[in-house]
C-alpha cells in the first residue's frame, strides 16, 4: 500500500471520489448508519490516502489544534472490508500519527473512537479517558496520544 498525505487543495476529483467512496461504504452502507459524512470539514483537513492497485483501500483525515478538537485530531478511519487481513489499519493509523508530527508539528492527538476499536486504538498508543457516549447511535469513547 502506497501512502501519500495531501490537503484538500492537492486532492484530485479522484481522490475526492474514491474518498466519498469509501466512507460510504464503510460508515453508511457496511455499519447501517444515516449520517452526513459531507460535513464541511475536509477543507480544513489533511487527507491520509492508502492506495493499493490504484484504488484507495485506507483512508483518514488529520486536523491541527483548534479545527476540529482543541488538540490535533485523526478522524474518519477507514480500510476497505476486502484489505483488513492486511492490517492496513494500523498502517493508515501509523502514517497518520507521523503526518501530524510532520505536517502540523504538534504530539498530542484526540480521537472518537468507536468503542469495538479500543483494543486497535492501545496498540497505537491511544489511552481512553472519560465515559461513552453515543454518537450516530454507535458507542464511542475519547482517546489520547501524548
Amino acid at each position: 500500500m502506497l501512502v501519500s498525505v495531501k490537503s484538500f487543495k492537492e486532492l484530485t476529483t479522484k481522490d475526492v471520489y474514491a474518498v466519498l467512496q469509501l466512507r460510504s461504504e464503510i460508515f453508511v452502507v457496511e455499519q447501517n448508519c444515516v449520517y452526513q459524512d459531507v460535513d464541511g470539514k475536509d477543507f480544513k483537513a489533511f487527507h491520509v490516502l492508502g492506495y493499493k492497485d490504484n484504488n484507495l483501500v485506507a483512508y483518514t483525515r488529520i486536523f491541527k489544534s483548534g479545527d476540529y478538537f482543541k488538540e490535533a485530531s485523526i478522524g474518519r478511519v477507514v480500510v476497505k472490508k476486502s484489505e483488513r487481513k492486511h492490517k492496513y489499519g494500523y498502517v493508515i493509523m501509523q502514517e497518520s500519527i507521523a503526518a501530524v508530527k510532520e505536517h502540523l508539528q504538534e504530539t498530542t492527538i484526540k480521537i472518537s473512537a468507536q468503542k469495538y476499536l479500543l483494543k486497535f486504538y492501545n496498540n497505537l498508543g491511544f489511552k481512553e479517558e472519560g465515559e461513552e457516549y453515543l454518537e450516530d447511535g454507535i458507542p464511542h469513547m475519547v482517546m489520547y496520544k501524548h
